[in-house]
């Protein structure tokens, strides 16, 4: 299966980040599954004009990004709180490819505040219901997130990986529910 990890802060020094590099590399580490991470930051995206209906719709530039798009089965979106929501350059990215029916979505958000985004989880289930994706019911919400990872990506609060392993879980669950043919048995 082709697993998307999105991060969404368009911050130079994103503490976001790291949650999304960790969790690739734990999904790789656990996995047999195609992991990477479409980063906001590498793609400078126009606001809205036209929606990306095939690889061959794309403008030339964008194309590498529509591939990898298309041949997702699954997305784990990562963004920090904005006013109580997920970033605009995530919305950006994903209006740009509206129709993702029947994928996946895992929903994580991160905040060196103690309430991690929770706010913007609301938010991502409603645009994951625009998409016509499915989203995992278990969302990994990550307070502090300045303290429980490094900037390398690596867990420093030994405490928080029980969270993590839900989430993975019930995300794989559900991914792997709805690709069965790319389960190895």
């Amino acid at each position: 299966m082709n697993i998307e990890i999105i991060t969404g802060s368009p911050r130079e020094n994103s503490v976001t980040n790291r949650v999304a590099i960790f969790l690739k590399q734990l999904l790789e580490k656990n996995t047999t599954h195609t992991v990477d991470i479409i980063d906001v930051r590498e793609w400078n995206l126009p606001l809205l004009q036209d929606v990306f209906v095939s690889v061959d719709a794309t403008p030339e530039e964008f194309k590498p990004l529509s591939k990898r798009m298309f041949a997702a089965n699954a997305f784990i979106l990562v963004t920090p709180e904005y006013n109580g929501s997920y970033t605009p350059a995530m919305k950006n990215l994903l209006d740009h490819y509206p129709k993702q029916t029947h994928k996946a979505f895992g929903i994580v958000t991160a905040s060196p505040g103690p309430l991690g985004g929770i706010r913007a989880t609301q938010q991502m289930q409603l645009l994951i219901n625009a998409l016509f994706g499915i989203a995992s019911p278990y969302m990994l919400i990550v307070g502090g997130v300045d303290k429980k990872f490094d900037e390398r990506g690596n867990l420093v609060d030994q405490s928080f990986q029980k969270n993590v392993d839900v989430f993975i879980r019930e995300f794989l669950w559900l991914a792997e529910s709805l690709y069965p043919e790319t389960v190895l048995n």
